[in-house]
C-alpha cells in the first residue's frame, strides 16, 4: 500500500474513532440529561409536589405588599366591631349582603336601596386617580421585595382581560385597563417581584353553582394558565379553596404543569391554599392570616417550612370606609409584627386596600413609609436572614441570623441600658455593635450582657438592632 493510501486509511480510521467517541459522548450526556430530567420532574401528587424546594429568593425577601382592589372597593363597607375577623372583611360585601348578614343588609338598604345590585358597582370602580408608578415607588420605599395583587377575588371580577370573565373584568368595565399587566410593569421597573392572588371559587358564578367540575375545566384552569403564561408571576397565591379537596380543584395537575413546563417553573412560589385539606400541609409555603392558622394548629408548627403571615393595616383587606384611626395598627406595631414574624422564619405580606378611584389611603401610605424608614436603617437584620433558633426570656428581644452574624432586635430599650443575652448555643461572638454604628459595645466577662450606649433620638425608632459578629 502506498504512503498516501496508508495515510488516508489512518485518517479515515482516526476520523471514525472521533465520530464514535462523539456519538458515545452524546449518548452519555443525553442519558444523563434524561435521568436528571426524570429526577426533577414533578408528578401530580402531593408527595412529589411537596418535595420541590421553594426558590431561595422568597425566603430572603421577608416583606411583601398585598393589594386588595376591586368592585368591593366601591361600597367599601364592613362592620368594625365584634370578634369575628371575617365579618369585618369589606371585600366580602356581596356575599355578606346576599346572605343577609345584619350589618351589611342594613347598610345596603339605607345607602343604596333595593334596586342597586353588586354588579352595578362596577361602573363606579373607575380607577380615575390610579397612578401605578406611584404605587410601585411607595412599595419600594416601604422596603417590600415583592407585591401580590388580587387578580380575581371571590366575586369573580378579573383585573385583566380574561376571556373567561367576559364583560366582568377591568378591561371592559370600570378602569378599562389591564390592571394586572400595568401594575406588573410598574412593580418590576422598580426592581420588585410581582405575584397574583387568585380565588379558586366564585360565589355566584352560574357555572360554579351548576357544576364544579365544569367550572374547573372551562373557567378556573383556563384563567390560571392564562394568568401564568401572560404575566409570568413570581408568586401564585390561591384562596377560596375550602369547599372542596384539591383533587376536585385539580390543583396537583396544575402545579405539576407549573413546576415542570410553565415559563416560571424555576422561580415561582405558591402558597398552601389548594384544597380544603391542604393548609399547613401541602403546597409551597404555609400561610397564616391575622395570626390564625385555619386547621387549629399553633403558629409554631409551621416554622419547619417557609411560611407567611398576611394581614391588613386595619381590620379589613379591602378598603373599609368605616375604619377610623383606632382600627389601624400603629407604625410601631407593624414594625414589631415584621420583627416577630421574621425571627420565627416567616415572611410578612402586609395588605393595602386602595379606594375605588385608585388612591392608597394616606394613613396606609404613612405606615408603609415608616416601615421603610426603619428597614433602611435596620434591614440587614431582616433581609436574607433565618430564624436563629434562640429563645429569649425577654419578650422584647428577638433574634435573627445570617451567615456568621447574629442580630438581637430590641423592641424596647432596656431601662438599665444592658442587653442580657440568652443561651446562644454553639454561637461564639467576638464583638457587638449597634447596627449603623462603628463603636464596639462593652460586654461582661462571660459575654452574657452587653452595655448599650445612651439612647439618642437618631438611633432609630420602634426597634434597635445589636449585631453580634
Amino acid at each position: 500500500m502506498s504512503l498516501q493510501l496508508r495515510t488516508a486509511a489512518a485518517n479515515n480510521k482516526s476520523s471514525g474513532l472521533r465520530h464514535l467517541l462523539a456519538a458515545l459522548t452524546f449518548f452519555c450526556l443525553f442519558s444523563l440529561a434524561t435521568r436528571l430530567s426524570a429526577q426533577i420532574a414533578y408528578t401530580p401528587d402531593w408527595p412529589s409536589l411537596d418535595a420541590r424546594p421553594i426558590p431561595a429568593w422568597y425566603a430572603d425577601a421577608k416583606f411583601g405588599i398585598f393589594v386588595h382592589w376591586g368592585v368591593y372597593s366601591v361600597p367599601a363597607f364592613g362592620p368594625t366591631g365584634g370578634d369575628d375577623i371575617y365579618v369585618k372583611y369589606a371585600e366580602w360585601y356581596w356575599k355578606r349582603w346576599q346572605e343577609g348578614q345584619p350589618a351589611f343588609a342594613k347598610h345596603h338598604a339605607e345607602t343604596y336601596g333595593p334596586t342597586v345590585t353588586y354588579p352595578d358597582f362596577a361602573r363606579d370602580f373607575t380607577a380615575g386617580n390610579w397612578d401605578p408608578d406611584a404605587w410601585a415607588k411607595l412599595f419600594k420605599q416601604a422596603g417590600a421585595q415583592y407585591v401580590v395583587l388580587t387578580s380575581k377575588h371571590h366575586d369573580g371580577f378579573a383585573l385583566w382581560p380574561s376571556a373567561q370573565a367576559w364583560n366582568w373584568n377591568a378591561a371592559e368595565l370600570g378602569p378599562n385597563a389591564d390592571v394586572c399587566g400595568v401594575l406588573a410593569k410598574a412593580v418590576r421597573d422598580e426592581g420588585l417581584r410581582m405575584g397574583y392572588y387568585y380565588s379558586l371559587y366564585e360565589w355566584f358564578n352560574p357555572l360554579y353553582l351548576d357544576s364544579v367540575p365544569a367550572y374547573v375545566e372551562q373557567h378556573m384552569l383556563p384563567q390560571l394558565y392564562d394568568l401564568v403564561n401572560r404575566y409570568e408571576p413570581d408568586v401564585v397565591w390561591t384562596d377560596g379553596e375550602w369547599e372542596y379537596p384539591s383533587e376536585t380543584w385539580r390543583a396537583p395537575e396544575f402545579l405539576a404543569w407549573l413546576y415542570n413546563e410553565s415559563p416560571v417553573k424555576s422561580k415561582v412560589v405558591v402558597n398552601d391554599r389548594w384544597g380544603k385539606e391542604t393548609r399547613g400541609k401541602h403546597g409551597g409555603y404555609y400561610t397564616t392570616e391575622y395570626g390564625l392558622v385555619h386547621d387549629g394548629k399553633a403558629d409554631e408548627t409551621l416554622e419547619a417550612r417557609p411560611w407567611e403571615e398576611c394581614r391588613g393595616i386595619g381590620g379589613s383587606f379591602g378598603y373599609n370606609k368605616q375604619e377610623t384611626l383606632e382600627h389601624y395598627s400603629t407604625s410601631e406595631e407593624l414594625v414589631h409584627t415584621l420583627i416577630d414574624v421574621v425571627s420565627r422564619g416567616g415572611n410578612l405580606l402586609l395588605n393595602v386596600g386602595p379606594t375605588a378611584d385608585g388612591r392608597i389611603p394616606v394613613i396606609m401610605e404613612q405606615r408603609l413609609t415608616d416601615i421603610g424608614t426603619w428597614l433602611a436603617r435596620n434591614g440587614e437584620a431582616i433581609y436574607g436572614t433565618r430564624a436563629a433558633g434562640v429563645v429569649s426570656n425577654d419578650e422584647r428581644v428577638r433574634f435573627t441570623r445570617k451567615g456568621d452574624r447574629m442580630y438581637a432586635i430590641l423592641t424596647a430599650w432596656p431601662e438599665d441600658g444592658k442587653l442580657t443575652l440568652p443561651n446562644l448555643g454553639d454561637y461564639k461572638w467576638r464583638e457587638a455593635r449597634l447596627l449603623g454604628r462603628d463603636t464596639v459595645l462593652a460586654a461582661d466577662k462571660k459575654r452574657t450582657a452587653i452595655t448599650l450606649p445612651p439612647l439618642e433620638p437618631d438611633l432609630g425608632q420602634w426597634a434597635w438592632v445589636v449585631e453580634l459578629r
